[in-house]
């Protein structure tokens, strides 16, 4: 009921159509959103999850998540406040409806952060956004930038590994991404990313520059 009500809702809101990312940890998907969001921070609007684990260094409650306990984040997926929501490594991350509508509502694209459970749940929706892919070059060059990071226990680091293996799968099946970008190199990359968006990216400008 909830997720129906929200469908209706969204796809009757004025605004840009938001931008879906996915992608394997390591693959260098939040480096290019930053790049994206500092070239285009008056174009797109982060739409920042929520999470049960604990912050990293550096990281920031409410920039790069809503850090939160696991019972609070039940009782709202529970009470039907999220749009999207998926358990990883022992910790939920998901997609409130509020953060998607505040992004809209000021007319920027909003961009939402989900893993392959995420664009699945998202499908389901009419929120018809634009599925993007960042996938790395290969199995080895990933394990090798995890490695690098240091900030993962062996077992920790394998199960990344796993599951990014089945993500680097699932996003071969036709009709799930409208674009897929395998990041060999970062300036490449995001040169493909930034073709990918520009239609959108002009929508958001010409509105913007009318009003």
């Amino acid at each position: 009921m909830y997720m129906r009500y929200f469908s209706r809702l969204l796809s009757a809101m004025a605004g840009p159509r938001p931008v879906v990312f996915t992608g394997p940890s390591g693959a260098g998907k939040s480096t290019l959103l930053k790049k994206l969001m500092k070239e285009y921070d008056s174009v797109f609007g982060f739409s920042v999850s929520h999470t049960t684990r604990n912050p990293r260094p550096g990281e920031e409650n409410g920039k790069d998540y809503h850090y939160v306990t696991r019972e609070a984040m039940q009782a709202a997926i529970a009470g039907g406040d999220f749009i999207e929501s998926a358990e990883f490594s022992g910790n939920i991350y998901g997609t409130s409806k509020a953060a998607v509508q505040d992004v809209r509502a000021k007319n920027l694209i909003c961009i939402l952060d989900v893993d392959m459970q995420g664009v699945r749940n998202i499908k389901r929706t009419d929120l018809q956004p634009v599925y993007v892919s960042i996938q790395p070059p290969s199995m080895a060059v990933l394990e090798k930038r995890l490695r690098g990071r240091k900030t993962e226990s062996e077992e920790s680091l394998q199960k990344r590994l796993k599951a990014a293996q089945v993500d680097m799968e699932l996003g071969k099946e036709p009709g799930i991404f409208d674009v897929l970008i395998i990041n060999d190199n970062l300036e490449d990359a995001y040169e493909q990313l930034k073709q990918a968006l520009l239609e959108e990216i002009n929508k958001v400008k010409k509105v913007n520059m009318v009003s």
